[in-house]
């Protein structure tokens, strides 16, 4: 189910006046101690995915004892200032995506990309960045959501794939279901030239994961789509995905983001914490797949979940 933001908070984010104080562009890293304001709102970007986490999030905070609300604000360039100023608390982020999100409002559009395979380096970059801003980036979770390229099960079992480096040896022509920006991205078309050697002879804008893009390559139109690793859609379409043995991708883990002076305070790393310990990439993808294709709400997977790993 998607909600929307209501639009007080959207006038609101578009004035100055509204923030609540300075702005923390220009200021350093913060050394105050951390807040832990007992009423926390928790962000969502508005699609699937970012629902069932704040739904989790929510859950969690609530049970160590916080008085919790939604708020869905379905664009950064929104929610991201509504954490600094503190009208959103918590939100969940990825943390390759995140850092280089930041770093381009810091340094301008072309600035070089900060996030990376390399987790730990990633995550360096991220806290770096996050923290003059008066924001707290937790330890990051087992769970990942990056980036995927799937062909037909049996286009793999024919030509015997299993990673992209198989494809690239394979010097087979391959025709990518994906949305336009793959051909620039150096994470997709490109990347997967130069880094594995796959043959792209062109890009079939349908879109990233899309049923229409999923279909193209089910019925042998395209062989490869680009879609994510929680896509839990991908049997349906008799799709595999090809193992990213080269870490092209950056390592964009789930990491929960806090208003430092509101919910900065160790209670809420360690109500996150025990989701961040139980949940992985696999067990996302099947919470998608509960909203997505079966129509449940968010709030009661993410519930049914926390409970069934007695988080709860």
């Amino acid at each position: 189910m998607r909600r929307t933001a209501p639009l007080a908070l959207a006038l609101c984010l578009g004035a100055a006046a509204c923030a609540g104080g300075p702005s923390l562009e220009n200021q350093g890293t913060p050394t105050g101690k951390p807040g832990d304001s007992h009423r926390l709102t928790v962000g969502s970007a508005g699609f699937t995915e970012s629902d069932l986490l704040a739904q989790m999030y929510a859950l969690l905070l609530r049970d160590a004892g916080y008085e919790t609300k939604m708020l869905t604000v379905t664009n950064r360039e929104l929610y991201e200032p509504a954490l600094e100023n503190g009208q959103i608390d918590v939100v969940p982020e990825y943390a390759a995506t995140f850092a280089d999100w930041l770093n381009a409002k810091k340094h301008g559009p072309d600035a070089k990309t900060v996030g990376s395979p390399d987790l730990g380096a990633t995550m360096k970059a991220l806290r770096a960045l996050a923290a003059p801003r008066g924001l707290t980036v937790l330890p990051p979770g087992r769970a990942v959501d990056q980036n995927a390229f799937a062909v037909s099960r049996s286009y793999a079992r024919e030509h015997r794939l299993k990673t992209l480096s198989d494809l690239g040896r394979a010097k087979l022509p391959v025709r990518l279901a994906a949305g336009d920006e793959c051909v620039k991205r150096p994470y997709c078309e490109p990347g997967l030239k130069k880094t594995y050697g796959i043959k792209i002879t062109g890009i079939d804008p349908k879109g990233v994961g899309t049923t229409a893009a999923k279909k193209a390559v089910q019925n042998g139109q395209d062989q490869m789509v680009l879609t994510t690793t929680t896509d839990a859609t991908l049997d349906d379409f008799g799709l595999v995905t090809l193992k990213d043995d080269k870490k092209l991708q950056n390592a964009d883990a789930l990491v929960p983001v806090v208003n430092r002076a509101r919910a900065g305070h160790p209670r809420v790393r360690k109500a996150l914490n025990k989701l961040n310990r139980a949940l992985t990439t696999d067990d996302l993808a099947a919470m998608n797949e509960r909203v997505d294709s079966w129509r449940r709400l968010p709030e009661d997977v993410a519930r049914d979940y926390l409970e069934s790993k007695k988080l709860l």
